[in-house]
């Protein structure tokens, strides 16, 4: 995939620098996406640069790293990063484990499998406002959950002021991202060819040898690019958490965006940049993980 993203990318720049003169029109059409990716993404990741070197947004000094090192040190801060880390290090085994296990069920035939291709899709078109509503009547203290254990004669919890409260965030995060990696997950095993299932069958393999050597073997590329967007896609949970348990949360759900939101309400640009800042270089040190597992999980299959 990376290989053909900058194969297109010396093809598109061949194009624009080649002999045919089509360059000065395609730099024409690109302009509006290039001044607006200049605008609202290149120019603010710069000038968040400069602010968090600086001990001031307003006529400040250059302090160097003290922002970076005061951030660091901040315990605050380190809860909210082992928080948000334990997070994405449960929240995405667990949904690629249920995605993948969904998309190897609907990849069958099965009665009304269009319909539930349909109801897995959906929780990506609700409004998170709604998304928040719903868990809430479930989990709130007077909710539907506690309903049920009144009823049956245990004492209600309050889920989100507990030691719960992650695992009802992971749940939310589970429900909302799942049929995104379903249809992603079912796209890709429809590409693989079912001659090499009966080629399996006819050789003595049996199911779970055909899921493990065919299958995941096949669904590689797709797998990698699911997890991608599910580890990125861990790091926005925010608005859920936010809304479902507020400014100060639980000392389990107390993420990043919480740290940064509460900077941010203080007026302390600078710790709010800095700690920006090395959330991205923890994502991209993530990514570039994930790479390198990819890269070397391939070599060790050819």
């Amino acid at each position: 995939m990376a290989r053909q993203a900058s194969r297109s990318n010396w093809a598109l720049f061949r194009r624009i620098s080649g002999p045919d003169r089509d360059g000065p029109a395609a730099l024409l059409f690109l302009a509006p996406s290039l001044i607006g990716f200049a605008l609202f993404y290149l120019i603010p990741f710069i000038g968040g640069i400069y602010y968090s070197l600086m001990d001031s947004p307003v006529d400040g000094t250059f302090v160097g790293a003290d922002n970076y090192k005061e951030v660091w040190n901040s315990t605050s801060f380190r809860k909210a990063a082992v928080n948000t880390f334990s997070f994405t290090g449960i929240g995405v085994p667990l949904l690629l484990l249920v995605s993948l296990s969904i998309a190897v069920l609907l990849n069958r035939s099965l009665p009304l499998r269009r319909w539930f291709r349909t109801a897995f899709v959906l929780p990506l078109v609700v409004p998170v406002a709604s998304v928040v509503l719903f868990w809430q009547v479930v989990f709130d203290t007077h909710g539907w959950l506690n309903g049920m254990l009144a009823a049956s004669g245990r004492d209600p919890v309050n889920w989100m002021e507990s030691g719960e409260a992650q695992a009802v965030i992971i749940l939310m995060y589970i429900w909302k991202n799942a049929g995104y990696n379903v249809v992603l997950l079912l796209a890709g095993l429809q590409t693989i060819p079912q001659d090499y299932y009966e080629s399996a069958s006819m050789d003595g393999a049996g199911k779970v040898r055909q899921f493990f050597g065919i299958t995941l073997r096949y669904l590689i590329p797709t797998l990698f690019f699911v997890t991608i967007m599910s580890v990125v896609g861990s790091f926005k949970v925010f608005r859920e958490t936010y809304l479902m348990a507020g400014e100060y949360p639980h000392d389990s759900i107390y993420m990043l965006q919480h740290y940064m939101n509460n900077m941010f309400l203080s007026l302390d640009y600078q710790k709010l940049t800095s700690a920006a800042y090395i959330m991205a270089a923890g994502i991209v040190a993530v990514v570039v993980l994930l790479f390198q597992v990819d890269k070397r999980f391939r070599q060790s299959i050819e």
